[in-house]
């Protein structure tokens, strides 16, 4: 089994450690090879930093729906409370078009919503807008309205673009993803197949929490279950509480034949640190350890050579963090404060939990022999 995502459709698939399942991220759209090496060459789409920081949910924002006491169509509520809110991203670029010819042309679609009604600004996932040399909103009131992109980060794939024309716009409630129960009702609001489409509402329940997949973006995040239907287009749409909050972003889903119900969010909660950073400042960083992973060392060649999982470091920059604390190219990195690391991905993972200028142990494994070190972490800002 392996896992793949929407930009696969046009690009290779990646693996991922079950043996073959095929994930897919849902907004059909293009994308790179995305590296696993801690210190790659990201965020392509900067954009000046604002002069004053933005407060979330500025302007007009959807009502807290009251469930108590309803006993009829609550969904029927949250989708007319939070629809509003959501809309459809078209991404148009120059690749594809015909015979040559000039122009832009959609190379596809994803969702988003309005978490900022008064300065016009939308989340979305990365992979929704990577590439686009033009973006298109969608607004539920039948307005198609040139955004621009604001900021993209592909170590989370999340990404923040803004429409000019914020009048009659609705913003979203950001709930809390941290007190989210497995069996808790949520549904799903986005855009599956594109405007035809537009702001389709499906409902379920949070199957699991803290859900790690294989792949790059949504490898940074304990991602929240569902079983709501989650279809190729809902990218960057909300997964909303009943109270019409959202509390997670949807962002990818379980494609292997005989699967049914397994789609993936990325925590609002855990996503709002890095939001904020692509508002204010049009580019988000990273606590790092400046060091380079081979991506062709796997469990299985770990394990025929008697040596244990873990990332193993290809290249350290000199006068990093990791240099200074006395990694060098070779070692094996397994564990970062007491957690066992078995992966390029699950490093990254665990190193998001953590803040530049915070001290961590490393365990290494270096000639058969393993010792901590302690690192102090440095920020990694897009080159």
């Amino acid at each position: 089994m392996s896992y793949y995502n929407d930009r696969d459709d046009y690009s290779k698939r990646r693996p991922h450690y079950f043996a073959i399942i095929v994930v897919a991220l849902i907004s059909a759209l293009l994308g790179g090879v995305i590296a696993v090496a801690l210190v790659p060459s990201i965020y392509g789409n900067k954009q000046p930093a604002p002069t004053n920081q933005v407060v979330l949910n500025g302007g007009t924002t959807t009502p807290i729906i009251k469930t108590e006491g309803v006993t009829n169509f609550p969904v029927a509520q949250i989708a007319k409370a939070t629809g509003p809110a959501v809309v459809g991203i078209a991404n148009f670029q120059s690749k594809g078009t015909l015979f040559g010819g000039g122009g832009l042309t959609e190379i596809g679609s994803g969702s988003g919503f309005i978490v900022d009604s008064q300065h016009g600004y939308i989340v979305t996932n990365n992979h929704v807008v990577e590439g686009a040399e033009k973006l298109v909103v969608s607004l539920a009131d039948g307005r198609n309205i040139n955004a621009k992109l604001v900021g993209a980060d592909d170590r989370t794939d999340l990404a923040v673009v803004q429409i000019a024309d914020t009048q009659g716009l609705t913003a979203t409630q950001q709930g809390d993803s941290t007190k989210l129960q497995v069996g808790e009702p949520v549904v799903a609001i986005g855009n599956p197949g594109g405007q035809e489409f537009a702001r389709s509402v499906t409902t379920g329940v949070v199957s699991a929490t803290n859900r790690i997949l294989d792949i790059p973006g949504e490898a940074s995040f304990n991602l929240i279950q569902t079983d709501a239907a989650i279809n190729p287009g809902n990218s960057g749409g909300p997964l909303v509480n009943y109270q019409g909050q959202v509390i997670g972003i949807n962002s990818a889903k379980n494609q292997e034949a005989g699967f049914e119900g397994m789609g993936f969010a990325i925590p609002i909660s855990d996503a709002l640190p890095t939001i904020k950073q692509l508002i204010e400042k049009g580019y988000a960083s990273h606590p790092g350890l400046n060091v380079q992973i081979d991506p062709r060392y796997t469990a299985e060649y770990a394990s025929q050579r008697g040596w244990p999982a873990g990332a193993y470091v290809s290249k350290v920059t000199l006068g990093g963090p990791a240099d200074r604390a006395g990694i060098i190219a070779g070692d094996v990195l397994t564990k970062l404060n007491n957690k066992e690391i078995k992966s390029s991905l699950e490093l990254t993972h665990e190193l998001f939990k953590y803040n530049p200028g915070d001290k961590v142990t490393v365990t290494i494994y270096r000639n058969n022999k393993t010792q901590d070190v302690s690192v102090t972490l440095t920020e990694i800002k897009p080159q």
